[in-house]
């Protein structure tokens, strides 16, 4: 898929950012110019699949890869958004751990894309695509653990709000990379 590489970029651009949030406008450019450029590719992909008589895998399937991958770029972008937005100045220790299951995940969705080229190695991509299913339940037990600790140690309702929401979007983001391994899985066992 074209493209492929540029996705790893954002998640790796927002673990910088919660790394040093102090420069979050940056980051969150960055993020955005990326988002942008994932739409670029998305548009063009699909206008190309519509125009191509025959095509890789399956069109339905080929739609739905794309558009899932656009989907996790939307989820970083919204979270460094709102980490701007909410002007947030200490990011939690969870929040690092997420980001770093998180670009961990994506890393693991692109090696996965990539092995969908000639399905040399279905075996191979299965491995990741599981790998991404145990990424993503790591992140569940990150997400419980932050809310746990948030509704806890926490008196101040904005705060509780806002940290809520940034936990939220990174572990949809998670669920939206398990959703295109779990996509994958099909296509490798339908193709393989």
């Amino acid at each position: 898929f074209p493209g492929a590489w540029l996705y790893g970029d954002a998640p790796q651009a927002l673990l910088h950012m919660l790394r040093d949030v102090g420069d979050a406008a940056v980051y969150a450019k960055a993020i955005k110019d990326i988002e942008h450029a994932g739409d670029t590719i998305t548009h063009h992909t699909l206008e190309t699949l519509h125009k191509t008589f025959i095509t890789p895998l399956d069109r339905d399937e080929i739609h739905q890869l794309i558009s899932g991958m656009d989907d996790i770029l939307d989820l970083v972008d919204a979270t460094g958004q709102r980490l701007v937005m909410y002007d947030i100045q200490d990011v939690t220790p969870e929040a690092h751990e997420l980001g770093a299951v998180l670009l961990e995940a994506v890393t693991q969705v692109q090696d996965a894309v990539r092995g969908l080229r000639g399905l040399k190695y279905p075996m191979d991509v299965l491995k990741l695509c599981v790998e991404i299913n145990r990424l993503e339940n790591e992140g569940d037990a990150i997400l419980r653990k932050s809310m746990a600790r948030l509704f806890k140690e926490s008196t101040d309702p904005i705060y509780i709000i806002k940290w809520k929401e940034i936990y939220e979007f990174l572990e949809n983001a998670l669920d939206s990379c398990e959703d295109v391994a779990t996509l994958i899985e099909g296509i490798v066992h339908e193709h393989g």
